[in-house]
């Protein structure tokens, strides 16, 4: 039985040995023709990219410079300008991504270098905005502040804004609840935005100026952005007849007081509108030489107290002890609302910025819409329109 046995075995290793050599020679059988084509194959490494291309310029210095892996994870990245200086960024949790948390300059070369766990390695250079001059935007109210239902949005820039658009584009005003309304350029410095009507009192206000890398045109980018927040707050309302040279003040439809006034002369007529209340002084110098009245053509210099602004040309409620004798029945001021000393008190600290006075009935004409605090007197259906053209 053991040499039968060998004798079958010898065949069989045989067979095996005439089947590997067949192999070499080609088979029908697909899993040894599939384990034949195994062979070493070059895997492609995919380098990190990064948000900005190399050699861009004029790059918007406002916006993250972001990096990703494509294949695995970040190993290292660095950013540096132009002096050397590494800029600040982030590595996210899982690795797979790195941002800038710093703000970039203008007038800047930077250079990214990314490296990716697969070995693979990423440069950038670029270059960011070279603006032939830059723009701060101010912003009224001022943050946190309380102002009456006429207060009007003001965004004055430091120098003359050639692109309006662009500029608007980068101010976002977010009401609550939703307010619709519109901006209205008073001139190349300063926007303002109102709504159709008066607020409604407990309206809360947002303004995001987001200018910086913004072309402004001219050259012109925006220097950095700026925000505000304020309240509308219920208040005082007041109307002055010229008819009866008298004050009325309103909470609502209800008359809380009344004063006699002496407003502009023939000479000096004060316009009829809508104006807002601006700044307040216990004290100030009246100076009319600033709004371009020369003493020598019936200007002054005169002390006064309890000064409440109506306008940018000069016209305030005030007091004015010297027309006491007027007040009520005749008009003898530059222009402004000429009250007693307590009268005057009272006004300044019964209203707010942003509270509504109506002047009616004087022989000065309207009150122009561009005169700082006279915003309302545009009509909606201008004002609507805009004018960032």
């Amino acid at each position: 039985m053991r040499k039968s046995v060998g004798v079958v075995i010898i065949p069989l290793i045989t067979a095996l040995s005439l089947v590997g050599c067949t192999i070499d020679r080609g088979t029908d059988d697909p899993q040894v023709l599939q384990e034949s084509k195994v062979e070493t194959v070059a895997v492609e490494k995919l380098p990190p990219v990064v948000s900005v291309e190399d050699g861009a310029k004029s790059v918007s210095p406002a916006e993250p410079v972001v990096v990703k892996a494509l294949d695995g994870t970040l190993s290292e990245v660095t950013m540096t300008n132009q002096d050397g200086k590494v800029v600040k960024g982030e590595m996210s949790a899982d690795k797979k991504s790195w941002s800038t948390t710093e703000v970039l300059g203008y007038y800047r070369t930077y250079t990214v270098t990314a490296t990716g766990s697969n070995g693979s390695e990423t440069t950038a250079k670029f270059a960011t905005q070279s603006p032939a001059g830059t723009a701060f935007v101010n912003l009224s109210p001022f943050e946190g502040a309380n102002v009456g239902v006429g207060q009007t949005i003001g965004m004055r820039f430091s120098v003359p804004v050639q692109d309006r658009k662009a500029a608007q584009e980068a101010i976002t005003i977010t009401t609550e609840p939703k307010v619709e309304g519109a901006f209205y350029w008073l001139n190349d410095y300063e926007v303002r935005w109102r709504p159709e009507q008066f607020w409604d009192p407990g309206t809360k206000v947002t303004v995001d100026a987001k200018i910086y890398g913004a072309d402004l045109g001219g050259g012109i980018y925006g220097s950095e952005d700026n925000s505000t927040h304020f309240t509308i707050k219920g208040g005082y309302s007041a109307v002055i007849d010229d008819n009866t040279k008298t004050m009325t003040i309103y909470d609502g439809e209800t008359v809380v007081n009344t004063m006699p006034v002496s407003l502009g002369s023939d000479r000096w007529p004060t316009p009829s509108g809508i104006y807002m209340v601006g700044d307040s002084y216990p004290e100030m110098v009246m100076d009319s030489t600033s709004f371009g009245l020369s003493m020598e053509d019936g200007g002054y210099k005169t002390p006064v107290k309890y000064a409440t602004q109506l306008s940018y040309s000069g016209i305030f409620v005030h007091g004015a002890p010297w027309s006491v004798w007027a007040q009520g029945s005749q008009n003898t001021s530059h222009g402004c609302v000429n009250v007693s000393i307590e009268n005057a008190a009272w006004f300044q600290q019964n209203f707010k910025r942003g509270d509504v006075v109506t002047i009616k009935n004087t022989v000065g004409g309207p009150m122009s819409g561009y005169d700082g605090l006279g915003d309302w007197n545009i009509p909606w259906s201008e004002w609507s329109k805009g004018n960032a053209h």
